[in-house]
């Protein structure tokens, strides 16, 4: 039966709501397995996108992909030797140093007070210093607890790393045959272009963006280890891995910038000149190079899909995390198969009659 155009239509939103609810349920119900299987398919496709370049250069599979995994196993071993020790030392000094920050910030709000009863301006800062000594007796007494429960947790979250770096190994191993075996569930006549969408636009994405993360987290390292900045690889590597989603390191280089002026204005403005540098020079130089145009989504369209994304994975039971990285390349392959079906839902147009 050819069911008139509009109401087809008018079934896809419900449609589309009742398959949504029904697939959360069913990711709830299997969680945490579906954002471990994301995870590892996520590093899977990373580390084929080099494994699959050095094919190009002539080498055989198998040996490409020996040689990836053993790269990526020698720099994660060699940065967890050299960076992980300074990190963890840096990071217990943060969160020492946290409520005596919080004190100095009511101080200095308490001596803003005081300087507007002075000029009589109509200034009442009573309750953001209330709010900070409550967040700083609360933070103080809630460390303990707080490490004491990473330490419950250590075990569990060692057990689904295993499990997720096992997964990325055999769908790495098996990619062409599950990439294949996924493409037969999309129907003929979009399987092209979705597969090649979802190629393209992940491929370039997530090998640009990892790679601008990585250069600069290194960046903001050396950087930051040359002006003596406190506890700079902290937040050098906070502001590089943020990068993986846009617009959130330029948020975080602000936040880091005041919450270092808490303690020092001058180190707060010598972290913000820094970063902006550094950003900038990658921005300008590199990233042109690594990731282009291959999104082609508005910036306005990327925003508006980072929060939605971050939801979806939070509803999903898959993280929000997760549901953040997704959120951009899944919008622009979204995007490039409603463009398709708008083509193809316009009326072709009747053959010019014949002339003379």
């Amino acid at each position: 039966m050819n069911f008139p155009r509009w109401l087809r239509l008018s079934l896809v939103l419900p449609l589309l709501g009742v398959n949504l609810f029904v697939l959360r349920q069913v990711m709830l119900r299997l969680a945490p397995f579906p954002a471990l299987f994301l995870a590892a398919a996520l590093i899977a496709f990373l580390l084929d996108i080099p494994g699959r370049w050095l094919q190009q250069r002539g080498l055989p599979r198998p040996l490409s992909l020996l040689l990836v995994l053993g790269l990526t196993v020698s720099g994660v071993t060699l940065g967890t030797i050299v960076l992980v020790p300074l990190l963890l030392q840096q990071l217990g000094d943060l969160i020492n140093a946290l409520p005596g920050w919080l004190t100095q910030a009511q101080e200095q709000l308490n001596r803003l007070q005081e300087l507007a009863d002075q000029r009589g301006w109509p200034t009442d800062l009573s309750p953001f210093t209330d709010n900070l000594l409550l967040r700083a007796t609360r933070l103080a007494s809630g460390l303990s607890q707080q490490l004491l429960g990473l330490l419950s947790a250590t075990l569990g979250i060692t057990v689904n790393t295993v499990i997720v770096l096992v997964l990325a190994v055999f769908l790495l191993l098996g990619a062409d045959s599950i990439a294949a075996g996924l493409a037969r569930w999309i129907p003929a006549d979009w399987r092209e272009l979705v597969v090649g969408s979802l190629n393209r636009t992940f491929r370039g994405y997530f090998a640009g963006q990892v790679l601008l993360a990585l250069l600069l987290s290194l960046a903001q390292v050396v950087v930051f280890s040359l002006l003596q900045i406190p506890y700079g690889v902290v937040f050098a590597l906070l502001i590089g891995f943020t990068t993986l989603i846009p617009y959130a390191s330029a948020l975080t280089i602000v936040i880091v910038s005041v919450v270092l002026t808490v303690e020092d204005p001058r180190t707060g403005l010598e972290v913000l000149a820094a970063a902006i540098t550094v950003g900038q020079i990658v921005d300008q130089l590199i990233a042109p190079r690594l990731v282009g145009t291959i999104v082609g989504l508005h910036p306005a369209w990327v925003l508006f899909s980072l929060p939605l994304g971050a939801r979806l994975g939070e509803l999903l039971g898959v993280g929000t995390l997760l549901g953040l990285l997704l959120a951009v390349p899944l919008a622009s392959v979204l995007k490039t198969v409603l463009d398709e079906t708008y083509l193809r839902l316009q009326p072709s147009e009747p053959p010019s009659p014949p002339t003379g």
